[in-house]
């Protein structure tokens, strides 16, 4: 037998190939009626080249603006704004602005869309407060954009974690808090609550009460598949009960932080469900995929035999969970390979299903 080891840049074509999901290429291309795209017609050097199932339009959010980017309201006061890969919050008071995060690639456009807004509503555009919904840099590295001025907001293992890493672009919490907190500001509130690590160890729920209206970042994506490696999260299982944790708010909308575009109760189920798919898909391979020719095929190099099980596994988990959510989850073949392997290894170390690694007889 045959398999292949290489890194996770060259794997997904392998998968795609080696994994029959080729042959679930054609009917995505009949469900979504037409072609499949191919973003290496022009290639770029350096880049991989590779098909991917088009993108469905109802994942994709409000068209960006010249300066590139979208700004909108939610209901009443509560605002969000988009680059179509990042998403902020904000709200707008009598006595000033509340930003929820400051991600780095919309930058200055957090200054301009909260101008725009309160140019509009004839509220003061100061931003006074800022809430981290997490300490990573990708949605906070802009916090010193906003000055020194600005109270920052975040949970206590938010600021040990930023006082660790030193970065002056993401100056660490001035208000600190356990379990709950809630931030009224010139008439308006929101509602901060930790429920333990999930994607990091300090990522907490915004709820604004008022506007029926959520951001938990990391957590549920709408309209797409989760990042690689279900969302890069150091905490599988409590990731994926975060998912219920955020199901259990009384949102009608959805701030994700992640995309273009805001969410609905129905995305969050959808999710659910693929997870749910993919789980059950990992149980059902760890019972049966034997790791015994890996073994006698790659002999006393331990690591390309779990290498090459790994990814025989992700193939065999993957495979049906794309074929069913092709044109329902926007690049859902483009990480669910990714998302396999970390389900795989995480029901093997946290939830302790050992499979063939079990005690030794």
């Amino acid at each position: 037998m045959t398999a292949d080891i290489r890194g996770p840049l060259a794997s997904r074509r392998s998968f795609l190939t080696a994994a029959g999901v080729a042959a679930a290429v054609p009917a995505a291309a009949a469900l979504l009626g037409g072609p499949l795209a191919d973003p290496a017609s022009a290639a770029v050097p350096g880049c991989p080249t590779g098909t991917f199932a088009p993108i469905p339009a109802a994942a994709l959010g409000p068209p960006l603006n010249a300066d590139g980017y979208f700004v909108g309201n939610i209901a009443g006061n509560l605002y969000w704004v988009t680059d179509s890969y990042y998403i902020a919050m904000f709200l707008t008071t009598r006595d000033g602005v509340v930003m929820v995060d400051a991600p780095p690639t919309i930058g200055h456009n957090l200054l301009r869309a909260v101008g725009d807004v309160t140019q509009a509503n004839g509220r003061p555009s100061t931003i006074t407060h800022l809430v981290y919904s997490h300490s990573h840099a990708d949605h906070i590295g802009a916090s010193s954009l906003l000055g020194s001025d600005v109270v920052r907001i975040g949970q206590r293992e938010n600021r040990r974690l930023l006082v660790r890493d030193g970065d002056p672009r993401r100056p660490p919490p001035d208000i600190t808090f356990g379990d709950s907190y809630q931030l009224s500001v010139g008439g308006e509130r929101l509602e901060l609550a930790f429920h333990g690590p999930n994607h990091s160890p300090d990522n907490i729920f915004i709820y604004a009460p008022d506007y029926q209206t959520l951001m938990v970042v990391d957590v549920i994506f709408p309209g797409w598949v989760p990042f690689k490696n279900l969302a890069i999260s150091q905490d599988i299982p409590d990731w994926i009960a975060a998912q219920d944790v955020a199901m259990s708010y009384p949102w009608q909308t959805l701030a994700g932080g992640h995309l273009g575009r805001l969410g609905t109760r129905a995305d969050g189920e959808l999710q659910i469900a693929y997870l749910a798919d993919l789980l059950a898909g990992t149980r059902a391979t760890m019972a049966s995929l034997d790791p015994a020719p890996f073994f006698q095929q790659y002999g006393n190099n331990g690591w390309a035999i779990f290498q090459a099980y790994f990814n025989a596994a992700a193939v065999q988990i993957a495979d049906p969970v794309v074929a069913k959510y092709l044109g329902q989850l926007a690049a859902v073949d483009v990480f669910t390979y990714d998302n396999a392997t970390i389900m795989f290894e995480s029901l093997r170390v946290d939830y302790g299903d050992l499979g063939p690694f079990g005690d030794h007889p």
